[in-house]
Order: C-alpha cells, then sequence, then structure tokens
C-alpha cells in the first residue's frame, strides 16, 4: 500500500491513512499493527502494539463490574476508556499488558474483536467467561 502522510498543496491536500482497519467503530480501532482505545485518557487515544498483549480475558458485565463506569475506575489495577454505552453492553475485555494497569473496554462486538486481539498477539482460544472486575 502506498502512504502519502503528505498534505502540502503539491500533493493535492491529499492523506491516505498508513493504518489498515479491520474493524472500527466510536471506541475501538483494529489496525493492522495496533488496537486504538479511544477516549482512554482525558487527553486522547491509547495505541497498543498487539505484541504488547499477553492476555485478554472475556468478562461479564453488572452494576458493580463495569456496567456502572463510564469511564475511568475506583480500582486501580483497571482503566475503563470513555464509553456511554457501557451501561447497555452485558460483556466486555480486559487486556493484560504485563503491567499493573489492565485496560478495560466493551467493543460493540466482543466476538470479532477477541478474535482479532487473539490472532495478532499469538494467544491461544478462548478461556471461559469470567464476572468482570469490581471497576
Amino acid at each position: 500500500m502506498s502512504v502519502n502522510n503528505d498534505c502540502s498543496p503539491q500533493s493535492g491536500g491529499r492523506y491516505i491513512e498508513s493504518m489498515v482497519e479491520n474493524y472500527r467503530e466510536k471506541e475501538i480501532v483494529c489496525g493492522t499493527d495496533v488496537v486504538e482505545i479511544r477516549h482512554y485518557y482525558l487527553w486522547g487515544s491509547k495505541k497498543v502494539p498487539y505484541g504488547s498483549i499477553k492476555g485478554v480475558q472475556r468478562v461479564s458485565l453488572s452494576a458493580l463490574k463495569g456496567r456502572a463506569r463510564i469511564w475511568g475506575t475506583a480500582n486501580m489495577g483497571y482503566w475503563a476508556n470513555l464509553d456511554t454505552a457501557r451501561p447497555s453492553k452485558k460483556e466486555g475485555l480486559v487486556l493484560d499488558l504485563g503491567k499493573s494497569v489492565k485496560p478495560f473496554i466493551t467493543p460493540d462486538d466482543v466476538d470479532h474483536v477477541e478474535s482479532i486481539l487473539r490472532d495478532r498477539a499469538g494467544l491461544g482460544p478462548a478461556g471461559p467467561t469470567i464476572a468482570g472486575p469490581f471497576i
């Protein structure tokens, strides 16, 4: 794929995105090399290279276990990106990056995102869904 990051008048002001997308929604973008978790920080996105993902755990949500948390955390071991639709969702994913804080995401299509993450991170098959952490 040819990439043109030049937005100068000589290039016609065109910009071609260099990250090929395989999944895109308002909060999550799965590209070829990274997963972008939008609205993770107050100031923007968190980009996670697939190679840094050590594990993915599917979790079920309940009022105190993620569903009521739109952004942030009450448990310093996890961090939830901004997702105003989270109260209506039933499942999410916890990403183990080998660090003390694990990103907690709730994509619209949990099956598809989990499949992409497991495939590109070289992880094995999914285990059972467990109750979400207190967030």
